[in-house]
């Protein structure tokens, strides 16, 4: 069993690895009381007039909510931390294994662009009448910069088959639709799916959408970017005047 995980940890590419392990050394610091969930948390007053520029990144890293810990329901808790893991393992190494194979610099600029998105619309709508109170609550975008992850996974793969507790099957297109109306149910907040939605539609218009209207790409990952990743070029050989069938659906269960 050790050996099997010391395998499936060693397989992860790059960036899934170092996210992963950041978010799992997070979590067990907080458990232990090395680190305090105060210290990370986005507070975009405490960065700007205490210049604690490193809430920015950290609130990333946390994937559970204030208190959680020393709750009476620690072993939900631990499941939902592991529900969550799973998610961000699953997705992160299947975008940077698949669509982003040999683009390490494009998966970690995607991350990026999520995570800046995100913080924004967190800063913006703290100061909007009305919704700066909903806004307030939000304060580690862990999950959000997940679902931004499953969002473009599933516009990149629309027509995989799914099932969902075996319950019902749909398309990849409707993942995330599907687990936002999951939380909803187990009575979890939809801000933070629909922020994940809304990050992760920017990326998708701007990256796919929009180049194949007008020929420009305005996410174009910056040269010092691409100098901080050693990238293998990929080369698909392809014999010619052969025609490939299309590869059969895969059927994924989410548990």
């Amino acid at each position: 069993m050790a050996q099997a995980v010391e395998d499936w940890y060693k397989q992860m590419p790059i960036i899934t690895r170092f996210y992963v392990t950041a978010a799992v050394v997070t979590t067990i610091g907080c458990s232990l009381d090395i680190i305090s969930p105060s210290n990370l948390y986005l507070n975009p007053r405490l960065v700007m007039k205490n210049y604690e520029f490193w809430r920015l990144v950290t609130n990333f890293l946390y994937f559970r909510k204030m208190g959680e810990f020393s709750s009476e329901f620690n072993g939900v808790c631990h499941l939902d931390f592991m529900f969550h893991m799973f998610f961000l393992a699953r997705y992160c190494k299947l975008l940077e294994e698949n669509s982003f194979r040999g683009r390490t610099a494009d998966f970690f600029y995607m991350l990026l662009f999520g995570a800046t998105v995100l913080t924004s619309i967190v800063i913006v709508g703290g100061n909007i009448p009305y919704l700066s109170e909903s806004f307030a609550k939000i304060i580690f975008l862990s999950n959000s910069l997940t679902f931004m992850m499953v969002y473009v996974w599933s516009k990149q793969n629309p027509f995989i088959h799914m099932s969902f507790l075996g319950i019902f099957t749909f398309t990849a297109a409707y993942l995330p639709w599907v687990l936002l109306g999951f939380s909803v149910l187990v009575g979890a907040s939809a801000w933070v799916d629909l922020l994940g939605m809304i990050a992760g539609h920017a990326y998708y218009f701007l990256e796919d959408v929009y180049p194949r209207m007008t020929g420009r790409r305005p996410l174009r990952t910056p040269g010092f970017i691409k100098s901080m990743f050693a990238d293998e070029a990929v080369v698909v050989a392809r014999p010619v005047n052969v025609r490939f069938a299309p590869p059969p659906a895969e059927e994924l269960h989410l548990h």
